[in-house]
């Protein structure tokens, strides 16, 4: 099973309408939502049923007790996060990074450490098909382990001969995009004609070239700034990077996501480009000519 990631560096550029599109044209039997802190790929791929949810456990978290607790004061001196109240000598769990320093410096073992709930995964299954997802709970760390565990998820839930798999990732080019990053086969970055897009594109390009994948770029809003959409391709012509095409800006597009739906569903001008550019990926993922059909 190949894996597509879709990234774009920064927020707002259009990543998941890309792949909701690229999910209905190949008829996905398995994709997944890495954007665990806040994950939206569901808004625009219908689910009929409820998911199956497993509780996520994250870093532990210190616990006091009261009982045992002399109120020495050595715990809150040797928190580096400020998480140990000095008039209460109780543990603020947000604060907490589950270091376990506490727990070393009690003299009486009043502190030990529990595990804590940081989110909850979800599993979708509609037949054939699995939809794997998670979301983070304000304020959690690992969020590129819980990005771990919903690639896995997916891969474990899916049947055998699945040839392709979508993963829509997640901003930026921090823990989590490392994690989705890891083992896929190709990444399609989506980059809007704006300094911050372009610088951001740059960014997640190099990080992408570390994991040795196939990368390919489009531009999404392309005539919002025709300049910037010739620098993004020029970018990647000096650079050998392939360039799959722009989507225009379009309001149709924005009124069919309001209605759940992906651009591929209604007649429309970015639908039209979305189904070229998913065209020209396919080439990429499968040079052997061999996969899913390229769409209608």
């Amino acid at each position: 099973m190949k894996q597509l990631l879709i990234l774009s560096g920064k927020g707002g550029t259009g990543k998941t309408t890309v792949a909701g599109a690229f999910i209905r044209l190949s008829e996905a039997k398995a994709y997944a939502d890495c954007d665990v802190d806040a994950p939206n790929l569901h808004l625009v791929t219908a689910q009929a049923r409820e998911p199956k949810r497993t509780a996520y456990y994250g870093l532990p978290k210190a616990e006091i007790d009261a009982d045992r607790c002399v109120r020495c004061g050595r715990c809150e001196e040797a928190c580096r996060f400020q998480a140990i109240s000095a008039a209460e000598f109780k543990v603020d769990p947000f604060a907490c990074e589950g270091c376990g320093v506490c727990e070393l410096v009690c003299p009486v073992l009043a502190i030990s450490l529990k595990p804590a709930q940081a989110g909850k995964l979800m599993l979708y299954r509609e037949g054939d098909r699995v939809f794997s997802t998670a979301e983070l709970k304000m304020g959690s760390g690992t969020s590129g382990m819980l990005v771990t565990e919903v690639k896995k998820q997916m891969v474990e839930a899916s049947q055998e001969g699945v040839q392709l798999a979508i993963v829509d990732g997640s901003p930026g080019i921090g823990c989590p995009v490392i994690a989705s990053l890891s083992g896929v086969d190709m990444v399609l970055i989506v980059a809007e004609p704006s300094i911050s897009g372009i610088s951001d594109m740059d960014r997640i390009i190099k990080t992408a070239q570390r994991f040795r994948t196939k990368i390919g770029v489009c531009s999404n809003k392309y005539d919002t700034n025709l300049a910037n959409t010739q620098k993004i391709e020029s970018f990647c012509a000096e650079r050998g990077l392939p360039f799959v095409g722009r989507i225009p800006f379009d309001s149709e597009a924005v009124k069919a996501v309001n209605r759940g739906q992906t651009v591929v569903d209604v007649p429309c001008s970015s639908g039209s480009a979305v189904r070229e550019i998913f065209r020209e990926t396919l080439k990429l993922l499968f040079p052997e000519g061999v996969g899913v059909s390229p769409g209608a």
